[in-house]
């Protein structure tokens, strides 16, 4: 490309000095051609006239006192009726200009003039073109590098650009080039990049989410499974292959929600549920577990609330923290339920040490963690419960209190309608 500009560039520029070029030329010789010949005549009129002043004074005409009054340099001629011709200075040789001028006195006054020093100003004039010519050459191939860097280089830039997207490099540039059409593709390549960079990232956060939200629901369904094998009573077997069935629909409603909201995380799904039966289906799945860590969770507050939510999402964010304060509490855990203004709120506290203070603001941050979690648990808990118009905070540090807000569902007699505060 840059040697396609920069010989395009320099064949106008040839074509321009070509026309006006050889147009200058034509128009410098014929204007120092016609200025040479109007030298001689003007200096064969003066000679005349001079000629003529002494013939009529009676003074006399000789080559000596002609050429020092005139101060003429040229080869002359004077033709006097009945006398002799009167030459002056060396006659040329060659082409020669002449001028033929007469006096009054029936003179004849010859001047002439070698063509050679025409010829010279005539070569001198067309070196002058050729060097300005030369030096328009020199300009016009540095401006043509110039602009085929310009361009070339933002192009070279734009196709590393995609091939880095094609890579699977998706970092925006943000790189301009002063040129419109350059910066228009530049625009789109860099849209595109972040396109791109926010599938990747949503991708990658539905794995982290779906590796983490499932990950609990499994855990509870091996559990169940283990304690199927472990025993013989009929009545146990029934109860626990019926827990681990509810088990199953929690991983298929988990399923449902990440692939829902992989597609559109707007799309909410909140209805009006009974808050004490998720509350009571959490505390009988992670009772096992706490029973085996030798430490106890217990329910107070509250009772008989209805909240406004996906009862599968209020689900998974009150097992992220029960979980959270397995892994990283200690003591009891106590799930307590209240209501506050038009709200029902779930808070979850343990015994441990608590949130370090280096934390507190950015719990919910992912990758944020503080004992060699994963540190998306938390993060993802505040996605779910903000998705229905919920929130997650942290109430308090020391010792540790989260709390899960919701829209409450006021109780109704039967002749009432239900409303949602």
């Amino acid at each position: 490309m840059r040697r396609r500009l920069i010989n395009s560039t320099l064949a106008v520029v040839l074509v321009v000095i070509a026309v006006f070029g050889v147009s200058l030329v034509l128009v410098e010789t014929r204007t120092i051609s016609s200025s040479a010949q109007e030298s001689v005549d003007s200096e064969a009129l003066r000679l005349a006239s001079i000629v003529d002043s002494r013939l009529v004074g009676g003074e006399p005409v000789n080559p000596g006192i002609i050429a020092q009054q005139a101060d003429i340099t040229r080869y002359a001629v004077i033709r006097i009726p009945g006398r002799s011709p009167i030459e002056i200075g060396k006659r040329p040789s060659g082409s020669v200009i002449r001028a033929v001028a007469e006096g009054e006195q029936n003179t004849e006054i010859t001047v002439e003039e070698s063509r050679s020093a025409v010829t010279r100003e005539v070569a001198r004039s067309l070196l002058i073109i050729a060097a300005v010519a030369l030096l328009a050459v020199v300009a016009a191939v540095a401006l043509a590098v110039r602009q085929a860097n310009r361009l070339a280089s933002p192009l070279t830039d734009l196709a590393e650009t995609a091939e880095r997207l094609g890579s699977g490099d998706p970092r925006p540039r943000h790189r301009r080039y002063g040129v419109p059409e350059l910066d228009r593709v530049a625009d789109v390549l860099d849209a595109s990049a972040e396109r791109i960079a926010r599938m990747l990232t949503a991708e990658r956060r539905l794995a982290a989410d779906a590796s983490h939200q499932l990950r609990t629901p499994l855990t509870a369904l091996s559990m169940r499974l283990e304690e199927i094998t472990l025993t013989d009573d009929p009545e146990t077997v029934k109860e626990e292959a019926s827990i681990a069935l509810t088990q199953v629909e929690r991983l298929t409603d988990v399923v449902q929600r990440l692939l829902t909201n992989s597609r559109d995380p707007r799309i909410g799904s909140a209805v009006a549920f009974d808050l004490d039966e998720v509350v009571k289906q959490q505390l009988e799945e992670w009772r096992p577990a706490y029973r085996s860590a030798g430490r106890a969770i217990v329910h107070s507050g509250r009772r008989g609330m209805r909240a406004v939510g996906t009862p599968g999402a209020v689900a998974q964010v009150l097992a992220a923290l029960i979980e959270n304060s397995l892994m990283h509490g200690g003591g009891t855990v106590a799930v307590r339920t209240r209501v506050t203004g038009n709200q029902a709120v779930v808070e979850v506290t343990d015994e441990g040490p608590g949130v370090p203070a280096d934390l507190g603001a950015r719990i919910f941050e992912r990758t944020i963690s503080g004992r060699n979690s994963t540190g998306i648990g938390l993060a993802v808990a505040r996605d779910l419960a903000e998705a229905d118009g919920g929130r997650l905070e942290l109430l308090q540090q020391h010792p540790p209190v989260f709390a899960i807000f919701l829209s409450r569902v006021a109780r109704r007699r039967k002749d009432e309608k239900p409303t949602v505060r």
